[in-house]
């Protein structure tokens, strides 16, 4: 810490103006009228045309860290840029303040929506942590170097014997605010993100409907249109499970209304998608349209409600409905009354299948500066707007959560969708990377964009498939779609400016494909909430680094053009026009790798030249690991309660495998409160696969069975299968495929209930 002595502290001032000459000492009473001047210059600053007045003059902090032997440094989102963290010595720091940049650059350091100031170190034998609590605007130097280290050996005559090792200053920089820095220890990743979520929470447990795929554009026009595109997915037997409407959708940009004449009856509407097993998602923005007869408007007005500017009037920004005000959510009392708002008797046309995502709540200030609210704007306690800026869409996303949560008496968990994020987001529900651009680039950036957030805590994180700005070619929204299909949360979004691109508008060929992708995410989808579960309860990130599965191995430090889904699968997204082959790293020399989809084994470790079609991805599971999936995809989540189960038994050097499968009602808090859930084990060794308890705290019936046991790597042919639940007679497998070829064995028919103890016994 102050390694290089640029630990700093500015203290609040009263103006120069409010001064008591007698306190002040000969010193500054002999001060010239230019030392004066340049005083005030301090206390106020010009933006263009936008005065920015320091009520308590500079009031910065700094304080530089020092990491010894670390070269390699992740996190500090959201960025468009590469995984690892550059060296900023000849060029921008990195910045960290919220703000809405519509079609933001690649390979850029400027702060785009959301800030999470969290960075990571990582060597080979330790992963540390450095968390600099502050929600001004900040930036974050690195300069990384390599420095002599003696060697001290026993013989004299070695005394002088050096190495040059790496050393990374890092500077953290903020306008205001404390100096509030927590150093976690690690000293593995893994205890890292544990550290970290002790400090600012897990990741909320996402109701399984979320988990699906969205369809979203700005904007499906009316309740006719919903109606077509929800009728076109069946037609084109496509799952989903999620609808959007944008601002479009409201009375003149009035959050919580309908558009009388293109939403005549949002409850019918509604409770057509319920039949289909299906939900709505609609747009609520922080700002508020000028309208004394907007109950909103009014209402906030009244009890004081808005931010407000320097001279204590409530501050007044353009944005989409005009002339606008904006909600104080660093107010409890506000919260409370906007979660209220949620109430079903309150938010006509609503029901309890319609969910919520906040926009525009970096705050975006359209003709602001920086397209943002100015930082003399005032807050709650009289906090000024420049102390706070990073939390704003945070506390609108707290609020909205709690008014889903409190419109259900507390039975139902909430799904939002916030543009704006910082420490502690995940708490609140899901986050995704912004106004993107149909472009190759930004599918490719969108890779190491979801891993530096989902190693900031935040799992629930996605890109819009297709990019948000401007009309992809069809191969570019095919390989969108099979990225999306594999990352945490899966949307379809679109401009208004955009071409329609549902699923099936690029000819039967691409339709196939897209239709495929998004099917292989349905019968994913048990292996995908057990992740959630894991980042819920234990923090473990569900989208990750390959280093955080192979620390050791210092060729997967750089990687991202691939990840791992869980510990289980390893994706490679096809991010490159026309290719027809990609390098797919397969790492750890004991690792055995195979096919997810041919069940191959692959031969070698290493750099591999993979092949590739338009059909998919290259995707691989991991030996040593069990995956559970749905043996078919339903046309939402909902439809596939019942759905039988497949295991993926995928043995590594030792001939075990080890995998879990958690499961619960998918939409309730009954897990957290009656404890009604179920988390199961699989462990295969010694021939051998049983099924056990993992938390007996857990109870939750299920009629589901696991139909279905697909073991990859098995070296002999069985002679014989046998199957028993627990205290139950063993009955012979009689039908079971053994490929020599492969050395992949299926057995099939097996209704073996999920929620009982069994084994399987190969001889």
């Amino acid at each position: 810490m102050n390694s290089n002595g640029l630990l700093y502290f500015e203290h609040l001032q009263p103006p120069p103006s409010d001064r008591n000459p007698a306190a002040e000492n000969e010193e500054a009473a002999g001060d010239s009228s230019k030392d004066n001047q340049e005083d005030l210059g301090l206390w106020q600053e010009k933006f263009g045309s936008f005065l920015d007045i320091k009520a308590h003059g500079p009031s910065s902090v700094g304080m530089d860290i020092s990491l010894h032997g670390f070269d390699h440094l992740y996190g500090i989102p959201q960025h468009t840029e590469s995984l690892l963290l550059k060296n900023t010595s000849d060029g921008d720091a990195y910045r960290l303040y919220n703000l809405d940049i519509f079609g933001h650059k690649i390979h850029d350091k400027i702060g785009i929506y959301g800030s999470v100031p969290l960075l990571i170190a990582h060597k080979p034998d330790r992963t540390v942590g450095i968390f600099w609590l502050n929600s001004s605007e900040t930036l974050v130097d690195i300069n990384t170097k390599a420095v002599p280290e003696h060697i001290s050996t026993e013989s004299a005559a070695d005394i002088s014997k050096q190495r040059a090792v790496p050393l990374t200053d890092v500077r953290w920089m903020s306008e205001s605010g404390i100096i509030d820095v927590f150093l976690l220890m690690g000293p593995t990743a893994f205890d890292i993100f544990r550290q970290f979520a002790q400090l600012t929470g897990t990741q909320a447990l996402p109701p399984l409907f979320s988990l699906g795929y969205h369809q979203c554009r700005w904007n499906y026009e009316d309740e006719q249109d919903v109606k077509a595109v929800d009728a076109g997915f069946d037609e084109h037997d496509i799952p989903y499970d999620v609808i959007w409407l944008d601002i479009e959708h409201t009375d003149g940009k009035r959050y919580f209304t309908w558009d009388k004449k293109k939403f005549q009856n949002p409850k019918r509407m509604q409770e057509l998608l319920r039949k289909k097993k299906r939900k709505l998602v609609v747009i609520v923005d922080p700002h508020i349209k000028a309208d004394p007869m907007y109950t909103l408007y009014s209402q906030g007005k009244e009890k004081g409600y808005f931010v407000k500017d320097r001279n204590g009037k409530d501050f007044e920004g353009i944005c989409w409905p005009g002339s606008s005000y904006y909600l104080d959510f660093t107010n409890p009392e506000v919260r409370k009354w906007y979660a209220d708002q949620f109430a079903f008797k309150t938010y006509k046309g609503s029901t309890n299948i319609l969910f919520v995502w906040n926009d525009m709540n970096e705050p975006s200030v359209f003709k602001g500066a920086e397209l943002t609210m100015q930082k003399d704007a005032v807050h709650y306690n009289n906090w000024e707007h420049r102390e706070l800026h990073n939390l704003y869409g945070f506390y609108q996303q707290m609020a909205t959560a709690e008014g889903l949560i409190k419109r259900s008496s507390g039975k139902e968990r909430p799904f939002v969708l916030t543009r704006s994020f910082f420490a502690g987001s995940q708490k609140y529900g899901a986050v995704w990377t912004g106004d993107n651009t149909a472009e190759w680039g930004y599918l490719k950036i969108s890779i190491p964009m979801l891993l530096t957030i989902s190693m900031a805590g935040i799992s629930f994180c996605g890109a819009d498939v297709g990019g948000f700005i401007g009309d992809p070619e069809p191969e570019l929204l095919v390989r969108w779609y099979q990225a999306g299909a594999y990352q945490p949360f899966f949307r379809g979004h679109s401009n208004m400016k955009s071409k329609r691109r549902e699923p099936w508008l690029f000819g039967e060929k691409n339709t196939q494909i897209i239709r495929e992708a998004i099917r292989e995410r349905y019968v994913l989808l048990p292996y995908l909430y057990t992740l959630f579960y894991r980042a819920h309860t234990e923090a473990e990130p569900v989208m990750r680094p390959l280093w955080i599965e192979f620390p050791e191995q210092l060729e997967t430090f750089g990687v991202e053009d691939e990840y791992m889904l869980g510990n289980a699968l390893l994706v490679y997204p096809v991010t490159d026009k026309e290719a027809k082959a990609v390098s797919v790293l397969l790492p750890g020399s004991k690792e055995v790798w195979y096919d997810f989809r041919k069940f191959k084994r692959m031969e070698d470790q290493g750099t591999l030249k993979i092949p590739v079609t338009l059909d998919n991805i290259p995707i691989f599971q991991r030996g040593g690991t069990v995956i559970p999936l749905k043996t078919a995809a339903g046309k939402s989540t909902e439809w596939m309660t019942n759905i039988s189960y497949e295991l993926r038994v995928a043995l590594n050097t030792e001939a075990c495998a080890v995998g879990e499968l958690y499961l619960d009602d998918g939409h309730s808090f009954q897990y957290l409160h009656k404890k009604q859930f179920l988390y199961r084990k699989f462990t295969f060794h010694k021939n051998i696969l049983s099924s056990s308890c993992t938390d007996e705290s857990g109870q939750y019936r299920t009629t589901c069975v696991v139909e279905r046991v697909i073991f990859l790597g098995l070296g002999q042919q069985p002679t014989s299968v046998t199957a028993c639940s627990k205290g139950g007679k063993e009955k012979e497998v009689k039908e079971f495929t053994y490929d020599t070829k492969t050395a992949v064995l299926i057995l099939e028919n097996l209704a073996l209930r999920v929620d009982s103890d069994w084994e399987i016994c190969i001889k």
